[in-house]
C-alpha cells in the first residue's frame, strides 16, 4: 500500500466522482484511478467505494479506514514539516489561521499575545474554511488557528469564543421584515444547506431541527460561506449559518437573528499535539488572559 493509494481514495470520496476526482483534483486518466481504488481495496480484502444513485459513497468499511488515512497522510506532511524546521533552528516562525471573517475580530488579539516577541518572530496570516484549517494544523503548515472543532483530526482545542446560528435570506425577502424568525417559517423555502466537509457545523443544523420538529429539505449543499451567500441571493434561498458570516454579507443578503432557544456554536483555537513549537507554548500561556 502506498501513499497515493490513500489520496486517490479521499479524492474520490470527497468528489463523490471518479472522473471528477480524475480529471480535477489528481489529473490522470479515470481508468488508471479505478485500477488504484481496486488495488486498494484488493489490499484492505474489503470494499471501500460503492456506487449510488447520488454517485460514488463510501461504504461503511471505507468510512473506518477514510479517517485513518486522512491521519496517516497528515503524520507524514507533519514529520515533513518538523524535518524542515530542524534544518533551520535559527528562524522562528509561527503561522496563524483563521476561519474567513474572524480574522476581524481575532487577529488583533492574538498579535496582542504575541506583541513582546514580534521583532524576533516571522508571523504569516492565512484564512480558510474551518476544515482545510483543522487539515493545515494536522500536516504542520499552521501552528495555531481560530476554527470550529472538527472531528477527524487528532487535535487540541481551546474554546475562546461562542455565537448563534442566524438565518439568512435575500434583501427583498418577506421574511427579511421580521424581527426575528422561527424555523418552521423557513419550511417550503430552497433550503441551501451545509455539505458534509462542513460536518461540525451541519451537525449542529442538524440537531436545532430535530429538535424543532422541523424538516427542510435541502435543494443545494455547499461547504463555505462565500457560496452560502451567493445561492442564498442568487436562488432566493434561505440559509442558517454562525452569526460571524454578518461580517461579510453583500448588499443581496440579510440576517434575522432565530426564535426560541437558539443553538450556539463554539469558536476554538486549534493547534496539533506534537507541535513542539516554542512561539506556540509561549502563546498558549498567554493566551487565556490575553483572549478573555
Amino acid at each position: 500500500m502506498e501513499l497515493r493509494h490513500l489520496k486517490y481514495l479521499i479524492a474520490v470520496a470527497e468528489t463523490g466522482s471518479v472522473t471528477l476526482a480524475a480529471e480535477k483534483r489528481l489529473h490522470t486518466s479515470q481508468p488508471s484511478l479505478s485500477r488504484q481504488i481496486r488495488d486498494l481495496e484488493d489490499q484492505v480484502g474489503v470494499e471501500l467505494l460503492r456506487r449510488s444513485a447520488r454517485g460514488v459513497e463510501l461504504t461503511e468499511a471505507g468510512k473506518a479506514f477514510i479517517d485513518h488515512a486522512r491521519l496517516a497522510l497528515s503524520q507524514v506532511d507533519a514529520a515533513t514539516e518538523a524535518a524542515r524546521r530542524a534544518a533551520h533552528p535559527a528562524k522562528k516562525r509561527f503561522a496563524l489561521g483563521f476561519l474567513t471573517g474572524q480574522e476581524m475580530t481575532w487577529l488583533p488579539k492574538a498579535m496582542h499575545v504575541l506583541r513582546d516577541d514580534l521583532p524576533n518572530v516571522d508571523v504569516t496570516v492565512s484564512s480558510d474554511y474551518s476544515p482545510d484549517l483543522a487539515d493545515g494544523l494536522a500536516r504542520g503548515r499552521l501552528d495555531l488557528a481560530f476554527l470550529r472543532a472538527e472531528p477527524g483530526f487528532d487535535l487540541e482545542y481551546r474554546v475562546v469564543g461562542r455565537e448563534p446560528l442566524v438565518v439568512l435570506v435575500p434583501s427583498d425577502h418577506r421574511l427579511a421584515k421580521r424581527k426575528s424568525i422561527h424555523p418552521r417559517d423557513l419550511v417550503d423555502e430552497p433550503f441551501v444547506a451545509m455539505a458534509n466537509k462542513a460536518r461540525f457545523v451541519k451537525d449542529v443544523i442538524d440537531a436545532y431541527l430535530k429538535r424543532e420538529g422541523v424538516v427542510l429539505t435541502p435543494t443545494q449543499g455547499v461547504d463555505n460561506p462565500a457560496m452560502v451567500m451567493s445561492l442564498v441571493a442568487s436562488t432566493r434561498g434561505v440559509a442558517l449559518i454562525p452569526s460571524y458570516v454578518e461580517n461579510l454579507l453583500p448588499w443581496s443578503v440579510v440576517s434575522r437573528p432565530l426564535a426560541g432557544e437558539v443553538p450556539m456554536i463554539d469558536l476554538v483555537v486549534g493547534y496539533s499535539r506534537s507541535n513542539a513549537s516554542p512561539i506556540l507554548k509561549l502563546f498558549l500561556s498567554r493566551m487565556s488572559e490575553s483572549l478573555s
